[in-house]
């Protein structure tokens, strides 16, 4: 018993050192490819679904297909790095980050999948709501970020209510919308994590 009393002990001193250690999983090349994506989708949008509120499961699909490939590269970068040698702490600052992540993707879609089933009316609600979610998920995570990313999680919360608030129909499902919310959104996360941990000094 003292052994394993031992070994959770110092599980929960990893534990705890890792909620203070900077979050460094992440980097700028998957959120680049993100930006870029959701610019390249934006372009792409008005040739494939010329009238999105007569097709909202195509519109749906496609910026989810978006999210999806971001985060497959997120996750794939994040593993690599943690596969490393000699890194630390970086296995338990990702799975604190996941964890702390993960509420809001899993919120952003169960709220996307009720709105679709339940009111597909209403689904130039969607950016807007996509956005907020995104930026709640950065905020739970913010403390094991580069502090710059703050203005990232309050870019998302203000662009976010903005779309809700001004955005009806057409205007809301605009692939343009979408570009000047995630892609810039995108774009400025990777400038933050590439000038705070990446850039040589």
């Amino acid at each position: 018993m003292q052994l394993r009393d031992a070994i959770l002990q110092v599980e929960e001193i990893r534990l705890h050192l890792a909620r203070t250690e900077r979050f460094r999983g992440f980097r700028s090349s998957p959120v680049v490819l993100s930006a870029g994506m959701a610019f390249a989708a934006a372009s792409v949008q008005p040739i494939i679904i010329p009238n999105p509120m007569q097709a909202i499961a195509a519109y749906v699909l496609l910026w989810m297909g978006v999210a999806a490939i971001s985060l497959a590269a997120a996750a794939a970068v994040m593993y690599h790095r943690s596969t490393q040698p000699n890194l630390g702490l970086l296995r338990e600052t990702n799975r604190l980050a996941i964890e702390q992540f993960v509420p809001c993707l899993a919120a952003g879609g169960l709220a996307t999948a009720a709105l679709f089933g339940a009111a597909p009316d209403h689904a130039a609600l969607l950016p807007g709501m996509w956005a907020m979610f995104l930026s709640l998920g950065i905020f739970a995570c913010w403390r094991l970020m580069p502090k710059p990313m703050f203005v990232v999680a309050v870019y998302y919360l203000f662009s976010g209510a903005l779309v809700l608030l001004r955005g009806h129909g057409e205007q809301a499902l605009s692939p343009w919308t979408m570009a000047a919310t995630f892609g810039v959104g995108q774009s400025l996360a990777a400038g933050v994590l590439y000038f705070s941990m990446e850039r040589d000094p």
